[in-house]
């Protein structure tokens, strides 16, 4: 359940990117002591995306999840990301995050654009 909900989280982030006029060039791009879990192109900026969810907000919401340990392992997997691609290394980049609440067939999404910097 626990993977099915991620997936489902991350299916919807990426439809609210896509209705944004974001366009998802990769999914879970995976580097050692990291990962990304969205990389999308918005106009020409580069949008490195971190999908947070949580089934309700007794815990905070997704964007207070994203500690600075977890910044600094997105930034590590962002650097090998643009190591190997350089077409996007030309890129002006930031960092996104997308809130995932709720449960079921009912997700609803936030976007937070810039979210945090290097």
């Amino acid at each position: 359940p626990h993977l099915e909900i991620g997936r489902a989280a991350e299916a919807a982030a990426a439809q609210l990117l896509e209705r944004q006029g974001y366009r998802i060039l990769q999914r879970n791009f995976r580097a050692r002591g990291g990962e990304i879990d969205l990389v999308a192109q918005d106009g020409a900026t580069l949008a490195i995306v971190e999908v947070r969810y949580r089934a309700g907000g007794r815990y905070g919401g997704g964007a207070e999840s994203v500690t600075p340990g977890k910044q600094r392992r997105i930034v590590r997997a962002a650097r090998v990301l643009l190591a190997a691609q350089p077409a996007l290394a030309r890129l002006p980049a930031r960092f996104d995050v997308v809130e995932v609440s709720g449960a079921g067939g009912a997700l609803c999404c936030r976007l937070i654009r810039d979210a945090f910097r290097l």
